[in-house]
């Protein structure tokens, strides 16, 4: 069993990992991504995973298997099913910084 616990948000680094999984959960990932305008994160799959992406600050565009599926401001939530293809891409003038968490998914909840 994994023990509660508080991390801190940083805010210098582009990438921040929140929660790394087991032993730290029982299959939870989480990070704080910032990216740059025009910066990407790369389109990539978390396989058999879902991720919910919260928009913490900017202007994102979220592409899914190869095409522009939607736009997210501030204080919006993304959700990604699994086996999706996604890339996250900062389309404002300013910084976009988010937060994921990927979780296995339990089907039998």
């Amino acid at each position: 069993m994994a023990d509660p616990k508080i991390v801190k948000l940083e805010t210098k680094e582009a990438y921040q990992r929140l929660l790394g999984g087991v032993p730290d959960t029982l299959g939870m990932k989480s990070g704080c991504v910032t990216l740059e305008p025009g910066g990407s994160v790369g389109e990539h799959s978390t396989g058999s995973k879902e991720e919910a992406i919260i928009i913490l600050q900017g202007k994102g565009e979220l592409s899914c298997n190869g095409e522009i599926l939607a736009t997210a401001e501030e204080n919006s939530l993304i959700y990604v099913p699994p086996g999706t293809r996604h890339d996250v891409k900062n389309t404002g003038t300013g910084v976009l910084k988010y937060v994921y968490v990927v979780s296995p998914v339990n089907v039998d909840a």
